[in-house]
């Protein structure tokens, strides 16, 4: 997951450095970033129900060496934007394989542990992949040689060890007998694994769907939109300064996930500590309760966060801009763990893969919002845009306030 994480996100900071030296337009830079989101999906929402059948290890290791195939076009990128869309497309589709299957063997492999500390591991390595990615491949591309391939050669040589080392991992979902049946079964059972159980469907649609988007949503008004819109106050150390509000808003997501677990309580876990059914029962009402904090906090952070974004379309202020990666990156640090933990207690063991693709692929649809702002400029202005952006903010927090109020917390899955 941290080496996938690492090939999905090295892309980001390069945005500047291809709109310079390779001359490529804005609407371009971002529609590379809407490509990746395009590979996902069938990443997302297939890699995930196979590995039930197929298992982890198999599945897995072909996300890793397609994420180092991803590198490898990449490098050739700089002679045709073809070649880059197809890399990104092929980054896309591993990074789904990583989060659907990833944190579903992650959760698995950490048995008694609890899904509050499964959840926080999944989604710590994966945002350290996406922060250390990013990081390194910045600083290549602003102070080493050859930008425009050496952020890719650093990457395909972490990567390349990789499906080694997993045929050491041990295997939690062996190949079924009945996996093999025919086309017209095989998608049927897909789809099956696809939907939310009936007690959960409620709570799916007020608190998860409103708040999914906006993960990747802060992490794309952080580190694609910003740095564009300052970019011209910092000269030629635009390319570090991207490189800087992605690690910043990163790096703050990462630090606040013990807080998003606390907030949505880990009623198992305590259990598990305290060894005691009686006392998880009396704190059954604590938990339920907290459980519902976490999202409305993580929407309220991401309000905060696409305000300052508006007013910072009119100030254009890069200092501004690093105080609002970092409140992006606290919201993205809570909606990831909450979601997951949120899509865990709703599956069932049978479809907890292809219910965290679903997940994960409403999540990462935020990740076009900078192609949609690109694409409006012609006729909007980035702070209208931006005061939008809030506006539907405040929305998705009023339904998941609503949400979290109305509905209960789903039983954990065990």
């Amino acid at each position: 997951m941290f080496a996938c994480g690492w090939g999905g996100n090295q892309f980001t900071p390069l945005l500047l450095m291809y709109r310079r030296l390779g001359g490529y337009s804005t609407l371009s830079v971002d529609a590379f970033l809407g490509a990746y989101v395009v590979g996902l999906v069938p990443g997302l929402l297939l890699a995930g129900p196979v590995s039930d059948r197929r298992g982890r290890r198999p599945v897995l290791v072909a996300g890793t060496a397609a994420s180092a195939v991803a590198s490898l076009v990449l490098s050739f990128g700089g002679q045709s934007a073809w070649l880059i869309y197809a890399g990104r497309l092929i980054t896309g589709f591993a990074v789904g394989i990583a989060m659907s299957v990833g944190s579903s063997w992650v959760k698995e492999l950490s048995g008694g542990a609890g899904g509050g500390l499964a959840a926080r591991r999944s989604s710590l390595f994966q945002t350290a992949g996406f922060g250390l990615g990013a990081g390194v491949a910045g600083v290549l591309a602003q102070w080493g040689p050859w930008p425009m391939v050496s952020p890719y050669a650093v990457h395909l040589l972490i990567t390349v060890a990789i499906p080694v080392l997993l045929l050491r991992v041990p295997e939690t979902r062996p190949p079924l007998a009945h996996a093999s049946g025919s086309v017209r079964q095989l998608l049927t059972a897909l789809v099956d694994d696809l939907r939310v159980p009936a007690p959960a469907r409620r709570r799916f649609r007020l608190v998860v769907l409103p708040m999914a988007p906006w993960v990747f949503g802060a992490a794309g008004l952080a580190y694609a939109v910003m740095p564009q819109l300052v970019g011209f106050r910092v000269g030629d150390w635009g390319l570090a300064y991207a490189t800087g509000l992605t690690v910043l808003a990163l790096g703050t997501g990462a630090a606040v996930q013990p807080v998003a677990r606390w907030l949505h309580g880990d009623r198992e876990n305590r259990e598990a500590r305290n060894g005691e059914a009686g006392k998880g029962e009396a704190g059954k009402g604590e938990a339920g309760t907290r459980t519902g904090r976490a999202p409305v906090a993580a929407m309220a952070v991401m309000l905060l966060g696409a305000a300052l974004c508006a007013a910072n379309a009119v100030l254009l202020s890069p200092w501004l801009a690093a105080v609002t990666a970092s409140v992006l990156g606290a919201g993205y640090g809570i909606a990831v763990v909450s979601g997951l933990l949120e899509i865990q207690r709703m599956a069932g063991p049978d479809d907890l893969a292809g219910l965290t693709g679903i997940y994960y692929m409403l999540a990462y649809a935020g990740f076009l919002l900078p192609t949609v702002l690109a694409t409006l400029s012609s006729w909007l202005s980035y702070p209208v845009m931006l005061a939008a952006v809030a506006a539907a903010a405040l929305v998705c927090l009023g339904l998941v306030v609503t949400g979290a109020r109305v509905t209960q917390p789903p039983a954990p899955a065990r």
